[in-house]
Parts: structure tokens; sequence; C-alpha cells
């Protein structure tokens, strides 16, 4: 790990967090009324809504670290901007799904949609892990959470 763990700059990891988490409060503001899932028929799998917004907090702020890990590491500055490239790409990807699915319940092409978001993710993965591979590491969670979620919306979509 090239970030000293003595030479942290908290307050770029503050920054990055919290730039993670507002894209995250925007994409649920764009999602509308949120409420309507509870009426949904959902697959058996499908966790309580409680869930989500605690897990898509915990993701947020992974996010968050493994960019600043990215940002601060002494690498090609043309990498590391090919790398948030794919981040704020996936980023607005991941806003955007929100109202897809929630506002204009638009269920399959919100399945394409998160579909294309797990490859944005998977790249970003591959090339954080070429900076910084705890910055890869730390986005695992992410993939596996919207795997989940990408089948827990195909089955929303066939059940209604």
């Amino acid at each position: 790990m090239d970030v000293d763990m003595k030479k942290i700059d908290y307050k770029s990891l503050i920054l990055n967090i919290i730039f993670a988490l507002v894209a995250g409060v925007i994409g649920a503001l764009l999602g509308g009324n949120m409420d309507d899932f509870s009426s949904l028929n959902k697959p058996w799998f499908a966790p309580p809504a409680i869930v989500f917004p605690i897990v898509w907090t915990i993701l947020y702020i992974l996010m968050g670290i493994s960019t600043y890990l990215v940002c601060e590491n002494n690498t090609d500055r043309k990498f590391k901007k090919r790398a948030y490239f794919i981040y704020l790409a996936q980023l607005l990807v991941n806003v955007l799904w929100t109202p897809l699915f929630f506002r204009f319940k638009l269920y399959l092409l919100s399945f394409f949609w998160i579909i294309l978001l797990i490859v944005l993710v998977g790249i970003m993965i591959v090339k954080f892990y070429k900076i910084n591979p705890l910055a890869g590491y730390i986005q695992i969670p992410y993939i596996l959470w919207l795997v989940f979620a990408s089948i827990l919306n195909f089955s929303i979509y066939i059940l209604n």
C-alpha cells in the first residue's frame, strides 16, 4: 500500500467519502417515492426495505475510501485519471438506476442498466487494483451487492 498510514490526508479522505455519499443522496432524491417498493411482488430472498439504505451507505463510504487510495497513490497521473473517469462513469450510472427503477418503474431497462453498472464496476476494480490493490479489494462488496441487486431487479420484473 502506497499510502503511508502516518500521512493520511484526512481532508481528502473525508471529501472523497462525502462525494460518494452525495451521489447516493442525489440518486435517492431522483428516485421519487420509494414507498411503492413495499407494494411490489418480490421474491422470497428480497431483504426488508431498511437493509438497502444501510448497505448503500456502507458501499458509498467504501467507494470514497478506495477512491482516496487511488487519488493519493504515487502512480502515473494519466493512469489515475482513467481510473477516476471510470469511477465517475459508474457513479453516474449508479445514480441514474434509482429513478429508472423507482420513479419510472422501468424494471427491464433497470435490469440492463444494472448489468452495465456491473461491467463498469468490474473495470473500475481492475483499474483501482492496478494502482493500489487495497482500493480494488475494497470494491468487492459493491460488485457482489450489485450482482445480488441485479437478480432481485430481474425477479421483480418477472413478478410484476
